[in-house]
């Protein structure tokens, strides 16, 4: 059990599953970083503030004797605005590195695939059946 344990977890493709998912992971944070740094700013202008920052306050707080508001309910929609835009852009990477690299492999089987035989054309057959059949 263990021997077969091993040779599945060495198998190619699961290798490159695991260095995909590393990969991912730190593309996330980048596009994460991307999103909050440019895209939300950019976005925020058009609200006059961040657009992690919007939200929809549905009942205020009351403030306790340290001056802390307590009880604030919000609808907190900027950030899963945000959340959004850094699933999109990560969507469409990974939807254009996947059809790269089903190209690739495609090209790579169309130069694989081993030629036809070389044998006689259609025109020979026939020609050869019609004298055999001429013979009889």
């Amino acid at each position: 059990m263990l021997k077969e344990f091993k040779e599945f977890a060495l198998k190619g493709s699961l290798l490159d599953i695991a260095v995909g998912f590393v990969m991912g992971a730190a593309f996330k944070s980048v596009v994460t970083s991307f999103t909050a740094g440019i895209v939300s700013p950019l976005i925020g202008l058009l609200f006059n503030s961040d657009l992690k920052d919007l939200k929809w306050i549905v009942r205020d707080g009351i403030a306790n004797a340290e001056g802390v508001i307590e009880g604030t309910v919000a609808v907190l929609y900027g950030d899963f605005i945000t959340n959004v835009i850094d699933f999109i852009i990560v969507a469409f990477v990974m939807f254009l590195i996947v059809k790269a690299v089903n190209k690739l492999k495609k090209e790579e089987e169309e130069e694989e695939a081993p030629a036809p035989p070389a044998g006689p054309s259609q025109e020979e057959l026939l020609a050869e059946i019609r004298d055999l059949l001429a013979k009889k």
